[in-house]
């Protein structure tokens, strides 16, 4: 048996925490600077996954708020390493992550995946989330 799983989340003090990062749980390496700007602005919330000291799973998210609407959050990102998917680490990751938008005060927390990504498609369809059709999405790029 492997080492236990640990979920928690992290603070802009903790930023040393992602210098130890199994391959494939972020899409990039992750930057030292970026990290504690992220965890720093405490808008923003990670929630990680870890086994003997690595991070082996994080979630991502971020606290929206506008003048006429009531505070929401934006789950970014869930990303766990291959060698320890199916194993309940990404809802629990994504349970965290709820909780603490929920305690932020967030009335509705969303997400967007691409229409082929069945295995994240299969994690959200796990929460009471709606699923929605025919959003198009535009990016800004430049």
């Amino acid at each position: 048996m492997g080492q236990p799983i640990i979920i928690r989340n992290l603070g802009p003090e903790e930023a040393h925490v992602l210098d130890r990062v199994a391959p494939g749980v972020f899409d990039n390496p992750v930057d030292p600077t970026q990290t504690f700007g992220f965890l720093a602005t405490r808008v923003n919330e990670i929630v990680v996954a870890l086994s003997g000291g690595e991070v082996v799973g994080m979630a991502t998210g971020t606290v929206l708020m506008h003048p006429d609407k009531p505070f929401g959050f934006f789950i970014n990102e869930v990303g766990v390493a291959e060698d320890f998917r199916r194993q309940g680490i990404g809802t629990r990751l994504l349970t965290r992550l709820i909780d603490l938008a929920r305690d932020r005060g967030c009335e509705e927390i969303w997400l967007a995946t691409e229409g082929d990504n069945i295995a994240a498609r299969a994690l959200y369809r796990k929460f009471d989330t709606e699923e929605t059709e025919g959003i198009v999405m535009y990016a800004f790029r430049g």
